[in-house]
């Protein structure tokens, strides 16, 4: 028993200090805008309609939300285990997570034959505010399960060309596929990458060469192109839908958003997305892995660098540019990171002086927790009992309104929510809410009837109805005020 506790105890550590930013609160937020409300309403209906092709919203094809529905599958399955509510939207990113964390360990175990380097590696990751974050790992967007794929695609493509072993191809192949059936088109963005990488190490031609690399697209081809040509025939008008939204459409015209230069995603990541200390060690990472004698290091520093360039020169030439579109590149830039820390790591373990000063040489670790402590300290308290920006809390008000409602601290039988504004994350509510036998629903505020019970946050439709009609407050809940409406003035 002492033995087998001392081989695993490190991975126990490990998976203790990933628990909370990974799992951690995940239900405290209501729903959010504007992927994740719409895939939660996304998988709700699929739930109560069957349909596991055409994605539906409001009972109707879902011609805005064009994407694959892997990601609507998982939450499905999700709500089939645990019911509809914020931790079934939500699970699936999360187990995603956890997953793109034991990739990157393993990783680390089988082709550096290190536990410490993927031990960095995690930690770096899951201490990254550009990943651990809203619309990436801790609310249900696409983000966490396309970067789980992307960066095992990756991965698997590099010890293809480390190993040329087929069976590295052909899982390529397979994941690469997944991240297209997950967002589409953001899951080939690392394509050029992995074109350059194979020409430096002149593979490419021996790879145009195999006849296994054509099997695997074929693979490819018969997952991805099966789902939409089905979907297609399904949903007709979907592939031009696609087009609009996710190819031409998103990348060369802005589609939603504000106008954003070329290094928005660069000064984001420097002013926000990282800390401070892992910003800087990206450079430093890579100068030591490409000047490394471990060719391992060097091969490894080389490919995480061209992936991150080439996605970023890409995501950064696009007219449509979201904080949250860099989140990809995360697990390369941990493994960078990484490469400076466990650098260190290896000095100190290695000083003759402090091996010779010291019985047991602690330095090291002490060293690591010292870099990363700070860093970690600040993901957990953006993730233990989270809090809402500022300018959030008055937006999701009438959320935590209709959260409590649902667990049945509001009485909303036979109101009316008045709302401005896309209201997909409020639907998700008034849907688990009827389904409770509640009635309660949207209404226009400009057409109310008298002896209307109406719930209201925001100001502007308070104003409005508080000036066109006669009225009774009934009871007042924060910002959310229920009022009872007669007759128009």
């Amino acid at each position: 028993m002492k033995e087998i506790l001392n081989k695993y105890f490190k991975y126990i550590v490990l998976a203790a200090l990933i628990y909370m930013p990974i799992f951690g609160y995940l239900n405290i937020f209501p729903i959010r805008l504007f992927d994740e409300s719409r895939l939660a309403n996304n998988a709700y209906e699929m739930l109560k309609n069957g349909d596991f092709i055409v994605t539906y919203y409001k009972g109707i094809p879902d011609m805005f939300n064009t994407r694959p529905p892997l990601m609507i599958w998982l939450q499905v399955l999700s709500m089939k285990f645990i019911g509809v509510n914020e931790l079934s939207v939500r699970l699936p990113a999360a187990f995603a997570t956890l997953f793109t964390c034991i990739v990157l360990l393993m990783f680390s175990l089988k082709f550096l034959k290190e536990f410490w380097f993927g031990f960095i590696a995690v930690i770096v990751l899951i201490t990254s505010h550009g990943y651990v974050c809203e619309h990436v790992s801790r609310t249900g967007d696409y983000e966490a399960l396309l970067i789980l794929f992307t960066t095992l695609s990756g991965l698997l493509f590099f010890a293809f060309i480390e190993t040329k072993k087929n069976k590295f191809l052909y899982l390529f192949f397979v994941f690469t596929a997944f991240a297209v059936l997950t967002k589409s088109v953001t899951g080939l963005l690392f394509m050029p990458a992995l074109l350059i990488y194979s020409l430096i190490q002149k593979q490419f031609l021996p790879t145009l060469r195999n006849k296994h690399f054509y099997f695997g697209i074929m693979i490819f081809v018969v997952l991805t192109l099966g789902y939409y040509l089905l979907r297609q025939f399904q949903n007709p008008g979907y592939l031009r839908c696609v087009y609009n939204n996710e190819l031409g459409g998103r990348y060369l015209h802005l589609l939603v958003g504000q106008k954003q230069g070329f290094w928005y995603y660069y000064n984001n990541i420097i002013d926000f997305q990282l800390t401070k200390l892992w910003y800087l060690l990206i450079p430093c990472g890579f100068l030591i892995g490409v000047f490394s004698k471990d060719l391992k290091i060097k091969r490894i520093t080389l490919f995480s660098f061209l992936m991150i360039l080439c996605f970023f020169i890409v995501i950064s030439l696009a007219q449509t540019k979201l904080r949250h579109y860099d989140a990809p590149l995360y697990p390369f830039i941990a493994i960078l990171i990484s490469v400076s820390i466990y650098y260190i790591l290896n000095l100190l373990k290695n000083l003759n002086l402090i091996n010779q000063t010291l019985i047991i040489n602690i330095v090291p670790f002490l060293f690591l927790f010292l870099i990363t402590i700070t860093p970690y300290q600040k993901t957990i308290n953006n993730t233990y009992k989270p809090k809402e920006y500022p300018w959030a809390q008055e937006f999701y008000e009438i959320g935590y309104f209709l959260q409590d409602a649902v667990k049945g601290k509001y009485n909303v039988n036979d109101c009316f929510i008045l709302y401005d504004g896309h209201d997909a994350n409020l639907r998700f509510y008034l849907n688990i809410l009827q389904d409770k036998g509640i009635k309660v629903s949207f209404k226009d505020w400009q057409n109310l009837n008298p002896d209307d019970l109406v719930i209201i946050c925001q100001s502007d439709v308070k104003q409005y109805v508080e000036k066109n009609y006669n009225y009774k407050k009934i009871e007042e809940i924060g910002n959310a005020v229920k009022y009872k409406v007669y007759a128009r003035k």
